[in-house]
């Protein structure tokens, strides 16, 4: 695979991981750290949760989209992307061209144990397991994309780590 030492692109719902894999990752490989969310919320100067009530989610995803298109024009990154960032085709293109996408999974037990306690995701907001349940219905094709996929509901992030870089190495 000829982008495969270009990026590592994490992918998957909120609460797989994708922070925390991603972070041991760039240590392990010497890459650049890429948190999308985070270069969001510098780049528009507020949290995300601020983002999506004061200029709604379709702008977030327009940001989202031009983020990314950006981000990726580097190389020896890992990215982390919002669990949302596959939802437009463009964006799932884009990931495929610039480099090799791991889909982190988990179950809906395990997310919802994950981000019941962090009350700054928005798109969370009511009943939690309801909401997870949903969001994982309407997404449940959207990661398929991805050049491999890593259920990480009894996995340590160390132990999801050392998987990726097997398979990376091969």
């Amino acid at each position: 695979m000829s982008s495969k030492a270009d990026n590592i692109i994490l992918i998957g719902m909120m609460g797989t991981g994708k922070t925390t894999v991603s972070s041991i990752l760039a240590q392990e490989l010497g890459y650049t750290l890429i948190d999308i969310d985070n270069e969001i919320e510098v780049l528009e100067g507020c949290p995300i949760p601020i983002l999506f009530q004061e200029k709604g989610e379709s702008y977030f995803r327009q940001v989202e989209s031009d983020t990314l298109c950006r981000v990726l024009k580097g190389t020896s990154q890992i990215v982390s992307t919002g669990g949302g960032s596959v939802l437009q085709a463009k964006n799932r293109e884009l990931m495929k061209e610039a480099g090799w996408v791991i889909a982190l999974t988990a179950s809906a037990e395990s997310i919802i144990s994950r981000v019941s306690s962090n009350g700054d995701r928005p798109l969370l907001a009511g009943n939690i397991e309801e909401r997870v349940k949903n969001i994982m219905k309407e997404r449940k094709d959207a990661y398929s994309f991805a050049d491999v996929t890593v259920d990480t509901s009894e996995l340590s992030p160390e132990e999801v780590v050392r998987h990726i870089l097997t398979l990376y190495r091969v």
